[in-house]
């Protein structure tokens, strides 16, 4: 193992571009509980075209409404202050992550559609488990970036990617173990330290550094993690796009039964899964 992998890759990831000021300061204003609808139209209202994203996703086929919306006021309300925060969060983070030339051993759309059917079937997942509707986005955004960390390793050391990719194929082994044996690190660690230096949520960082070794995880976001983690399997199970993993690991039984879901429930969701897909495509055009 090259040893200067590892700092390389966190000067890489320290080179990055910061989030948009307008994403800060959303992100600043929805962690104070006071927070109202008007707030946000304040600041989003000064960015056009973050504000251009949150009236084409209402108006999207992802929401489904039977009439325009033209307010961004009425918008900010139908969608929700937490919708709206992770709407600008993730297509801040895929319009810096998301582009062609950040995909050198990894097929781009493969990548994004298995990350668009970890998000969509962990919101199943977690509709089907009746939480409160206010967070059904958070799944999604979740699942949505759980590989992000394998975006800067295939950019910034492609042939190595490669190398461990191959590794994987030859023992039948989960991708990050090869990373891990090749690069001195992985996918979810390169994640988390991406999420930490844009400072996002505790869950969503939690999710992505854990979403591989679960069972360890003594944190307060376990249903999080779990839902995402048997979403990342299902993904992997059913061929849906594909980020490189050919031998995920199954999840623990624990998972399924800390959850209350059976593989047969899965298995019923995977058209409506195909499905939904399609409409959440709407979150890597918005990123563009």
């Amino acid at each position: 193992m090259n040893d200067n992998r590892v700092p390389a890759l966190k000067s890489y990831i320290e080179k990055m571009p910061s989030l948009p000021t307008t994403v800060t300061k959303i992100m600043e204003i929805c962690n104070d509980p006071r927070t109202s609808p008007a707030d946000l139209n304040r600041v989003i209202s000064l960015d056009p075209v973050l504000m251009g994203k949150v009236m084409r996703l209402i108006n999207s086929a992802y929401y489904g409404l039977s009439q325009e919306i033209t307010s961004l006021v009425r918008a900010i309300i139908m969608l929700g202050i937490n919708t709206v925060k992770n709407l600008a969060l993730s297509t801040a983070i895929l319009g810096t992550l998301g582009k062609k030339e950040d995909f050198q051993a990894l097929n781009m759309d493969g990548f994004w559609r298995h990350s668009l059917g970890v998000g969509v079937t962990a919101k199943l997942i977690a509709k089907y488990r009746k939480v409160d509707p206010k967070t059904l986005e958070e799944y999604f955004i979740a699942g949505l970036l759980h590989d992000i960390g394998k975006i800067p390793l295939n950019n910034r050391f492609p042939q190595d990617y490669v190398a461990a990719m191959g590794i994987s194929d030859r023992d039948n082994s989960p991708l990050f173990a090869a990373e891990s044996e090749m690069m001195g690190l992985n996918h979810a660690q390169v994640g988390d330290l991406i999420l930490k230096a844009w400072n996002l949520d505790e869950s969503i960082q939690d999710v992505v550094l854990h979403h591989h070794k679960p069972e360890g995880y003594k944190g307060p976001h376990k249903e999080k993690l779990y839902t995402v983690v048997l979403a990342n399997y299902f993904a992997n199970d059913f061929e849906i796009g594909f980020s490189g993993d050919r031998y995920p690991s199954p999840p623990h039984p624990g998972i399924c039964q800390a959850l209350k879901v059976t593989m047969e429930t899965l298995e019923d969701m995977e058209d409506q899964v195909k499905q939904e897909i399609e409409r959440a495509s709407i979150f890597l055009k918005l990123a563009k």
